[in-house]
């Protein structure tokens, strides 16, 4: 049985690890692809394998994570000061580094060493849901390992595990709206997401059907969603945070790293569903009903669909998936970002 059966799809990533497990591991590799999609579980079984454990802790496996909003060339230098260290129980070390992607400038460079001349028995995998920010001379010392993001059918079979009783539309508009993440779809099992979704589609259709639209109005609903999320996070670390002995600074900043996460995930998100809103608008104007992300709201976009606003939606998808992209790699406003595509889509759908 494979090393990785346990972990949905991701056939080239499982390929290329089951023949390191089988041949012998290369010093480093970059795991890199969407956050949701297995990366995480499959370095540390890739781990286990390596140290060939089932335990889930082991003297040999160290795992680094950011705190706070990047990895501190402080957290690089303690994980160096273990690497030079010989194994404890077998022949390897394995060394798990979770977002690689927010490496501070300092701590990269310094990692960088011992990347170039790695101890012989370590293994080092970085894990990053973004290449750009990782250097070009790190990337060049790692086997890159690409993840994708998972199937409908994938996401579906896990849908209908977690919500047996939603209706066939329901399960397969939650399997859409997903986007291949599993991390989306478990921010769409929370009971206060179906809210949020809610005031999502409604301001969507308001854009077109309400004259007395307003952007900055509508710019609000989605930071005030991604707050909502963002509080929701926070209370959910601070649960874990309880049960753990940390130092404060550190309890802190991982309760500051949750809110920050959630709420840019949960704007990013809303942008999806909001292209895939307007996409849905020309796949049911030309009448191909089933291939509809938004399925369970057949009924309102029906209601908003037709041939006259064919190519203004259509151009009202490019618009959000380009405002995705934007805040996706910039540190831009949020509030001027959103603002300025809302008079854009009012503009174009407005007939």
């Amino acid at each position: 049985m494979s090393s990785f059966s346990a972990v949905r799809e991701q056939q080239e990533a499982k390929r290329l690890l089951e023949a390191a497990i089988a041949d012998g591991p290369a010093h480093a590799y970059l795991f890199h692809g969407p956050a949701g999609v297995g990366k995480s579980t499959i370095a540390r079984l890739f781990g286990r394998a390596l140290l060939k454990t089932d335990r889930d802790v082991h003297p040999d496996l160290y795992e680094l994570e950011p705190l706070g909003d990047m990895i501190r060339i402080d957290a690089v230098r303690e994980l160096r000061r273990d690497l030079h260290m010989r194994p404890f129980e077998g022949d390897r070390r394995v060394y798990i580094v979770h977002g690689a992607d927010r490496l501070g400038t300092d701590a990269s460079d310094s990692l960088l060493k011992d990347l170039e001349e790695p101890p012989p028995y370590a293994v080092i995998i970085l894990i990053a849901d973004d290449l750009g920010p990782i250097s070009a001379t790190i990337r060049s010392r790692c086997q890159l390992v690409p993840f994708r993001r998972l199937s409908e059918r994938a996401v579906r079979e896990v849908v209908d595990a977690r919500v047996p009783d939603a209706s066939p539309e329901r399960r397969t508009a939650l399997a859409r709206v997903a986007g291949g993440r599993l991390d989306r779809l478990e921010r769409l099992l929370d009971p206060g997401s179906a809210a949020r979704r809610d005031r999502l589609v409604e301001v969507a259709r308001s854009v077109y059907r309400d004259p007395a639209f307003d952007s900055t109005s509508a710019a609000e609903v989605l930071l005030e969603c991604a707050k909502e999320r963002a509080e929701h996070a926070r209370a959910i670390e601070e649960a874990r945070i309880a049960q753990l002995d940390l130092p404060e600074k550190e309890a802190e900043q991982r309760i500051k790293r949750a809110q920050r996460g959630a709420e840019r995930d949960e704007l990013l998100a809303q942008l999806e569903e909001l292209a895939g809103w307007y996409r849905d608008l020309v796949v049911v104007g030309v009448g191909a009903e089933s291939a509809a992300i938004h399925l369970d709201r057949m009924e309102q976009l029906k209601a908003d669909a037709s041939r006259e606003r064919l190519v203004g939606a259509e151009n009202a998808a490019e618009f959000v998936r380009a405002a995705w992209r934007r805040l996706e790699e910039f540190n831009l406003s949020s509030q001027l970002a959103l603002e300025a595509l809302w008079i854009r889509l009012h503009r174009e759908l407005a007939t």
